[in-house]
């Protein structure tokens, strides 16, 4: 592949997987404003949160294996169009339960891209190249969280929270025409591959009895949950709790995005230097670590505003170099049914970001502690679960 066509698949995965942090990320500085604006409570507001997660975890098991029958675009087409059209029900929601319910189908619309980029990337490329190109792609895709937010504040300023998802239907539209005009076909659409529901199933089924495959699916899972868990109650517990200003907050955030990208491309040179699962165990033991300061500092009220950020900067860091890594290894062995083993690594994970986003919503009760508990949760869990499922023997 030429390093102009590369480029091009590059821009065009990342832009269709940055829809779904898009669509979180964006609004984040307004979840305060819709509390207010529909005359709910926080928790009830974060729901909003965790049906996206919910709608993104039961989608992608739909997705993988239309995409392994049909090719790779015709579904990106239809979940496109799906996540266009919620967004605009989203623009022009008149309650909080509406709300969430049209953030489901956004997600449904949105999960499509994640599955097929992930199934592109397998079809194109060996799994030794595979850390290097998920590595890339978290370059465009950390340009979201880190501008989404600053985005998304001045939005709400100027325009309200409406103007939000207007921006995100018109993303959504814009991802349509991209597909059409320069989106590769790497599928074989049209293949025998049969669309029964057994044949699923045994695919499925052999995929969670490979121990290479639930290790690192589950990994990368628990650690996003913790970044998830952290997006979902920093808005509240920096903005309200510790007085940012919504600008402020998205300043913050966008520092975090940032350290996750900076880490991302760290991994490239680490990968090459030393093995994966060296890589791996290294920035899980970070992330436990972190995440038991960061809540043994927030139970003994020492840690404040800035604490608490510099705990949270380098757990969100280390997913840019965990991600890239577990997502790698995890489909490797998977060329021949990469969109199935791409739509149930991302249910698992997303399964895991909405109930420690669903967490962290039920449990708010006016502190940070709720979302400290979580991130430290999910990082010594992450910590534990890969040395019981990843063997040695499976080093890369």
């Amino acid at each position: 592949m030429s390093q102009k066509r590369y480029v091009q698949l590059i821009l065009l995965l990342g832009f269709i997987t940055a829809l779904a942090p898009l669509s979180v990320d964006m609004y984040l500085p307004a979840l305060p404003a819709l509390a207010v604006a529909f005359s709910s409570d926080a928790g009830r507001v974060q729901l909003s949160l965790a049906s996206f997660f919910l709608g993104f975890a039961v989608g992608q098991p739909f997705y993988g294996p239309i995409a392994d029958r049909f090719g790779r675009k015709r579904p990106l087409y239809a979940g496109l169009f799906l996540f266009s059209a919620a967004s605009l029900g989203c623009a022009l929601a008149t309650s909080i339960n509406t709300l969430i319910v049209l953030r489901f189908f956004q997600a449904l619309g949105a999960c499509s891209g994640q599955v097929i980029s992930r199934a592109i990337v397998r079809d194109l490329f060996e799994p030794h190249e595979t850390v290097d190109v998920f590595s890339t792609l978290m370059l465009v895709i950390g340009l979201a969280p880190m501008l989404a937010p600053l985005v998304g504040g001045q939005v709400l300023t100027w325009f309200g929270w409406r103007a939000i998802f207007w921006i995100l239907m018109s993303l959504g539209c814009v991802g349509l025409l991209a597909t059409a005009a320069g989106f590769p076909e790497t599928g074989a659409a049209g293949r025998t591959t049969s669309l029964s529901l057994g044949r699923s199933l045994r695919v499925y089924g052999d995929l969670l009895r490979d121990r290479r495959f639930v290790g690192y699916s589950l990994t990368g899972g628990l650690g996003m949950a913790g970044m998830f868990a952290y997006i979902a109650g920093s808005p509240f517990a920096f903005i309200e709790l510790f007085g940012l200003s919504a600008n402020a907050f998205a300043v913050f955030f966008g520092g975090n995005a940032l350290g996750f990208v900076l880490v991302a491309q760290l991994n490239i040179r680490l990968v090459r230097r030393f093995k994966t699962d060296a890589v791996i165990r290294a920035i899980l033991a970070v992330q436990a670590i972190a995440g038991i300061l960061l809540l043994a500092g927030t139970m003994a009220g020492i840690l404040g505003l800035y604490g608490t950020g510099v705990l949270l900067f380098i757990y969100v860091a280390s997913i840019g170099c965990l991600f890239p890594n577990t997502t790698a290894m995890a489909m490797a062995f998977h060329r021949e049914n990469a969109g199935s083993a791409s739509a149930l690594l991302g249910t698992m994970q997303f399964s895991l970001a909405a109930v420690a986003t669903a967490a962290v919503g039920s449990a708010n009760h006016g502190t940070p502690l709720p979302m400290a508990a979580a991130v430290a949760v999910c990082g010594v869990c992450a910590f534990v679960l890969y040395r019981a499922f990843v063997n040695v023997q499976y080093e890369s």
